[in-house]
């Protein structure tokens, strides 16, 4: 979890940077800032949890061969 919240602050910090130097409005910029990185870090938890499953049934895999193997 110490991962996503850091992941949020650098990505409010960019969102509000680009946000404001294309613009020059520091209301756009914040509104960018406030939004697109809250979507993104919903997007980002998940996007970990999908892999996690993934790592986790090569793990599964790996398990089943060796026991085929020794089975064999």
């Amino acid at each position: 979890m110490n991962k996503t919240i850091s992941f949020a602050i650098v990505h409010f910090l960019v969102a509000f940077s680009v946000g404001y130097l294309m613009t020059g409005d520091v209301l756009v910029g914040g509104a960018l800032a406030l939004v697109e990185p809250a979507v993104n870090t919903v997007a980002y938890h998940f996007h970990e949890k999908v892999w996690v499953r993934i790592r986790n049934a090569k793990v599964a895999d790996s398990a089943s061969a060796l026991v085929v193997r020794k089975v064999v």
